[in-house]
């Protein structure tokens, strides 16, 4: 499953990507974070893994994020990988003035039936949580607004 989400967010690019690359910053954006873990020597950079665990209702889980291509300001690919999913996330920043378009491109891999059938019926929910961070990274970079507070 192959979806592209976009949004843009009104700060200049240097101060998103200052934003998005501090991982202290994740609780604030992305909703249900409890904890995360760096599992590489130098955090940050191409091949650095950190593990990432949720809670979304009762349901917890954990994955693992690999960078596969950081060259920012331009563009930051990651991996994400959890019980029966692969997840590909290639972002891009683009500088629009004092503005920056980031587009999502997400691809999603399914192992196991179970899996595979939440893919298949609800493929609306996966986008749908997508654009949920990005408008929570919007309301944050740009108000200060944290996920933490609601």
């Amino acid at each position: 499953m192959k979806y592209t989400t976009e949004i843009v967010v009104d700060v200049p690019r240097d101060e998103f990507i200052k934003k998005m690359d501090d991982p202290d910053n994740m609780k604030h954006w992305q909703q249900g974070l409890i904890d995360y873990e760096q599992l590489s020597a130098s955090p940050g950079q191409e091949g650095s893994r950190m593990s990432l665990s949720y809670e979304m209702g009762s349901r917890k889980m954990d994955m693992v994020e690999t960078i596969i291509k950081k060259e920012l300001p331009n563009e930051l690919h990651m991996t994400y990988d959890t019980k029966g999913v692969h997840n590909i996330q290639k972002n891009y920043f683009k500088e629009e003035g004092a503005s920056t378009r980031w587009v999502s491109e997400s691809e999603f891999q399914f192992t196991g039936f179970g899996m595979k059938l939440m893919g298949f019926l609800m493929p609306g929910a996966f986008k749908k949580q997508s654009l949920k961070y990005m408008q929570d990274f919007k309301a944050f970079a740009e108000n200060g607004t944290s996920v933490l507070n609601s």
